[in-house]
């Protein structure tokens, strides 16, 4: 290292790029695809809806906290150096030209595309004269019931609007039943009315045409106010700030608590309204006013405010030709030349078979799953087998988050009520998944399982199974250690690993695990394992130092990681410092990145990508190359300061060199060649797309055709 680096202050602001502008990048690249002529038809349409989704997470989350720093008057400077209000500022601007795009791309680009495919989206302004008498009598029949308008006088003040609700306020000229003069009045669309509605093809003579609530109700809305008339019908709808704010030292029931704050999310303080572009200015303002906002909070769309409510119409469409091809994953514990199809993921009466005793196979090796490539059943038969199978005594489990119906769940609920001991860490304070949370550990404790809620302060969001058995030498632990949550959806649709082993000295470590969750006692230091809060940052910032010191004994030296967010202090600055020292450093950071490569003399051997295609990137892996000694770890936990220090997570190693090669070459090497979903990092904080070469390789399709059934 020069002398020049090893004065260089690497805690100075611009060596970080913004945490929330980092994320808004990230939907960029999300939007981008919903652009991409290569991404079949209704995919795009789906990317448009995700991107738009994701936008609504972002101003409830990200900018909800932002807003309410200012509110309390709290400073808050990230390792950017940007105040609250500086990077608000940065955001409204970004955030208004993705919105612009995101309905430039609907009207421009998607809807033409989709008629000519005949997938249409008839405007009210265009319903012929059979097409407008069935929405008459839809709307008379399905929406009018339900409808509940309220009109804005001194008896009826301004109405509470729930959070992302569709509403129309509407502008009314008369008098109402009692004489009274009225000039406006808020019609909410409730949440139980879908917000497409297909026609009958007998009705429009074509098999996909859709109509819009939004477009019915405006349409028919002078019906709701009978001897007025209606001047005006424009929708709206407001973002509120969904944060949770829980005192856990004080809440002496936090489930209670929980629910009571939950109710209260529905109505969190105004971050940012939108209207349909019609809408007078006068009552876009009046609006603005009574939701305190300002004018740089209004987002005036081309379209239906909400864009994600698009999202019912690809499942509404049977056009597989305008669709990823359909694939089932393979299963490794069932025999190549007839792959298992599993009822979880392909829809239809198939009949399963019988699965391996896994018990037998992980007694002789370790098996790595890869989801979405590869079937996550074989961890739900190990729980399913742990249920019938007499010898076995206990099962323990961390649940962040699980589908609806979930067979493992189903799963536990059967070992619990066999008389097995069932003990579920739940994590009720899952980002908006906590109500399902809730309801589920209800559901089991009332089976018998024995449920725990984790650890003040801290989220579980470690993933662990422990299932411990009676066998003829003693006891015996089996265990399943994943990146990703147990379920079953997010299984298809997510990268993920998973591990399934019998290793002693890994079970021991599981084991300790759960007992500090439940016990909350002081155990000794795990042998094998990675735990936040307590080893996992020291023992990633340990590796990448070790790295440092072989670079500069002039040894090899290589880091390879990939994960979804990147933004804690030290570990950027022991990743610049490795830089400088020589150490090829590549990163594969799905969203956030707060480190910025290629800086001259601090981050010239850094390279970051971000791959965004079919599937979630979720893996977090983690490959230091000692010399020749390679250690690999996989682990649940990004590398962010919230992972590291308030929540409890695992990073696992793997030891057998096959599996690790495998792993390096299938989640991290091929990735480094993907040159279709790919976008690199500048030193400025933007991404641009990497020159295509042939043969063009996407690191999902290689893994797809290398592990799965496509097209069955």
């Amino acid at each position: 290292m020069s002398a020049d680096a090893t004065a260089l202050d690497l805690t100075q602001p611009q060596y970080y790029i913004n945490r929330e502008l980092s994320l808004l990048q990230f939907n960029r690249r999300v939007l981008e695809q919903a652009c991409d002529p290569d991404t079949p038809l209704l995919e795009r349409l789906r990317f448009l809806c995700i991107s738009s989704s994701n936008l609504d997470e972002f101003f409830e989350i990200r900018v909800g906290r932002l807003k309410q720093f200012l509110t309390h008057g709290i400073r808050h400077i990230g390792p950017d150096g940007m105040s609250a209000q500086q990077v608000l500022d940065q955001i409204q601007i970004t955030a208004h030209e993705m919105v612009e795009q995101q309905y430039r791309t609907l009207n421009e680009r998607l809807v033409p595309m989709l008629a000519e495919h005949g997938i249409r989206f008839v405007r009210r302004t265009h319903w012929d004269t059979e097409q407008a008498q069935w929405l008459e009598n839809y709307f008379e029949n399905e929406i009018r019931p339900v409808l509940s308008p309220v009109v804005l006088d001194p008896a009826h003040p301004f109405p509470p609007v729930i959070n992302k609700s569709l509403n129309f306020i509407v502008a009314l000229e008369g008098q109402d039943a009692f004489g009274r003069e009225i000039d406006l009045a808020i019609l909410p669309a409730p949440r139980s009315l879908p917000r497409v509605i297909r026609f009958p093809s007998s009705v429009s003579g074509a098999e996909y045409d859709f109509a819009f609530l939004s477009s019915i109700i405006h349409r028919y809305a002078e019906r709701m106010f009978p001897g007025m008339r209606v001047n005006g019908c424009y929708q709206f709808r407001l973002t509120r700030n969904s944060n949770l704010f829980i005192d856990e030292e004080e809440a002496s029931d936090l489930l209670r608590t929980l629910q009571g704050e939950l109710l209260a999310r529905n109505y969190g303080n105004s971050v940012r309204l939108e209207v349909a572009d019609n809408c007078p200015r006068e009552i876009a303002d009046y609006l603005l006013e009574k939701f305190n906002l300002t004018s740089a909070d209004l987002y005036e769309v081309n379209g239906p405010v909400n864009l994600n409510r698009l999202i019912a119409v690809p499942d509404l469409v049977d056009r597989a030709d305008l669709r990823y091809k359909e694939f089932s994953p393979g299963n490794p514990l069932a025999p190549a030349a007839r792959r298992r199809v599993f009822s979880l993921f392909r829809p239809g009466p198939k009949k399963e078979e019988e699965p391996k005793d896994i018990f037998s196979i992980l007694q002789k090796r370790d098996i790595l799953l890869h989801m979405p490539f590869q079937s996550f059943m074989p961890v739900i038969d190990l729980v399913r087998q742990a249920a019938r199978d007499p010898q076995v005594l206990a099962i323990k489990q961390t649940l962040y988050r699980t589908d609806r119906g979930s067979l493992m769940v189903e799963a536990l609920i059967a070992a619990a009520r066999a008389g097995k001991d069932v003990t579920v860490v739940v994590e009720i304070k899952a980002r908006f998944d906590e109500e399902a949370n809730i309801q589920l550990a209800t559901r089991m404790q009332e089976a018998g399982v024995q449920v725990v809620y984790g650890v003040v302060g801290h989220k579980t969001h470690a993933k662990m199974l422990l299932v411990v058995r009676r066998e003829r030498h003693g006891l015996r632990s089996y265990v399943h250690l994943g990146t990703g949550n147990y379920h079953a959806g997010t299984a298809k649709v997510y990268t993920d690993y998973g591990l399934l082993t019998s290793h002693p000295e890994i079970a021991r470590d599981v084991q300790t695990i759960f007992l500090q969750l439940t016990s909350m006692g002081r155990f000794a230091e795990l042998e094998r394992l990675l735990q936040a809060p307590f080893t996992l940052h020291s023992g990633i910032i340990e590796r990448i130092h070790r790295e440092t010191e072989l670079a500069h004994a002039g040894r090899p030296a290589r880091i390879l990681a990939k994960m979804n967010s990147l933004h804690e202090r030290e570990v950027i600055q022991a990743l610049y410092e490795a830089s400088q020292a020589g150490v090829q450093i590549d990163l594969v950071v799905r969203g956030v990145c707060a480190l910025r490569p290629g800086m001259p003399g601090i981050s010239d051997n850094i390279r970051v990508r971000s791959i965004v295609g079919r599937f979630l990137e979720h893996h977090r892996i983690f490959y230091f190359g000692n010399d020749g000694n390679s250690e690999l770890y996989l682990s649940s936990a990004d590398w962010l300061e919230r992972n590291f220090f308030r929540r409890v997570e695992t990073g696992f190693p793997i030891d057998d060199a096959k599996m690790r090669e495998t792993i390096l070459e299938d989640g991290l090497e091929l990735y480094l060649r993907d040159n279709v979903n790919a976008w690199e990092l500048d030193a400025e904080g933007n991404y641009h797309r990497p020159t295509r070469t042939d043969p063009p390789i996407s690191a999902q399709n290689e893994l797809l055709s290398r592990y799965s059934n496509l097209g069955n």
